[in-house]
């Protein structure tokens, strides 16, 4: 029963007769409302005291790089959708910047299609932190802010999917451009969105990010010091809680990025340790106001000088057959976990590629939870895993 995890650097470490006295191990999941996703952890414990976790993936298997072997590239884009689908138009950039870039025709793209892309980008990680948000507080046992947080997610999903025309899965983004220009209106309804969603995030942060049990619950639990976050390969919200100012829209520039103005939150240990859980937390709520500043400005360029025109045709860019030159190609980009990259193989032939790996940041991120849990209690195992924001369908994708 126990050595199924084992590895062959540790043999015997946990096997039944070999646990001291007090210790046991304990099966937390695989179910989906308290480990965030078909996970299952493995705890080692000294009575209440974490002495080891094991995380067991495969509960959620996506075959999604087996289907990117087999499709052509435009066919893929809908199972991007499906690795973090609470993200997935970020995921949809991410795998059509690779296939554009092997093209060569990433900077033909016209201004108009990247300040939408950047739009529904940012609307989406809003909507995905606000999923983070919510769960989490429920996590330690906070109801109402989860009701607030989907209450106020509603509204981009009603308004990604007036411009998809799919509520969670869109297939929105293409190769070379857009399934469709963004409906009349659009605009007009992003900017009234913004208006209405400022108060209610400030309401959020009285709510929960400064609620006192909520702040014991979290401060100096679940330390990740900045080294130990680089050594894992940790990214996203999770590095920037360990005050590593890193973020893939600043560092590599994609896009129409360097034209907007937008600052990146850091982890500064305000109520305790730089890189504990309320520092994460507090990262993923500053990041909805800076996501609503690029929202703004992309409203005000795609209202004014990149603004709709009868002539406009958001699928002139789309090449009628996919076919880059013989290359490896490595693609990165800031989703709302951290870095979603993406490795092509291709032969110069074919319009599938030979190897396609989707590097996901919540596979990274979620193998440091053994690290930051060791000596913590049991219930703030739970505390350290909700922070963390996972999702397995691209865990295991």
């Amino acid at each position: 029963m126990v050595e199924s995890f084992l590895t062959k650097s540790e043999p015997l470490k946990y096997k039944e007769e070999n646990l001291k006295t007090e210790e046991m191990i304990i099966n937390l999941g695989p179910q989906h409302p308290s480990t965030h996703g078909v996970l299952r952890l493995e705890v080692v414990t000294d009575g209440e005291i974490v002495v080891d976790v094991i995380p067991h993936l495969g509960y959620l298997h996506r075959c999604f790089e087996k289907h990117a072997e087999s499709l052509p590239y435009n066919q893929t884009i809908p199972y991007t959708d499906r690795m973090d689908y609470v993200a997935a138009m970020n995921n949809e950039w991410a795998f059509v910047m690779g296939a554009e870039r092997m093209l060569g025709i990433d900077k033909e793209i016209p201004k108009r299609v990247e300040y939408i892309r950047v739009l529904v980008s940012e609307l989406n990680r809003i909507a995905a932190h606000f999923i983070a948000i919510g769960t989490y507080g429920m996590d330690i046992g906070a109801f109402t802010p989860f009701l607030w947080m989907m209450r106020d997610r509603e509204h981009i999903l009603r308004m990604l999917e007036w411009a998809s025309g799919a509520r969670m899965l869109y297939n929105y983004i293409w190769v070379g451009g857009l399934f469709y220009d963004l409906p009349v209106g659009f605009e007009e309804r992003a900017k009234e969105f913004v208006d209405y969603l400022k108060p209610k995030l400030k309401d959020s942060e009285t709510l929960l990010i400064n609620n006192k049990i909520f702040i014991e619950r979290t401060v100096n639990v679940g330390v990740l010091p900045r080294d130990l976050a680089i050594n894992y390969g940790v990214t996203g919200p999770m590095l920037r809680g360990s005050g590593l100012r890193f973020d893939l829209r600043k560092v590599d520039g994609y896009s129409v990025y360097p034209e907007l103005d937008f600052e990146v939150p850091v982890g500064t240990g305000k109520m305790g340790t730089v890189g504990d859980c309320w520092d994460r937390n507090w990262v993923r709520y500053e990041e909805c106001w800076q996501s609503i500043k690029i929202i703004e400005q992309c409203v005000e360029k795609l209202s004014g000088e990149h603004k709709r025109t009868k002539e406009f045709d958001p699928r002139a860019m789309v090449p009628k057959k996919i076919r880059p030159k013989a290359q490896d190609f490595y693609v990165r980009a800031e989703n709302p976990k951290g870095e979603l990259g993406y490795f092509f193989r291709a032969d110069g032939r074919s319009d599938q590629p030979l190897r396609c790996k989707a590097r996901a940041p919540s596979f990274s991120n979620l193998s440091v939870i053994a690290e930051i849990s060791k000596g913590c209690m049991l219930g703030d195992l739970f505390a350290i895993l909700g922070s963390m924001d996972l999702n397995m369908g691209e865990v295991d994708r």
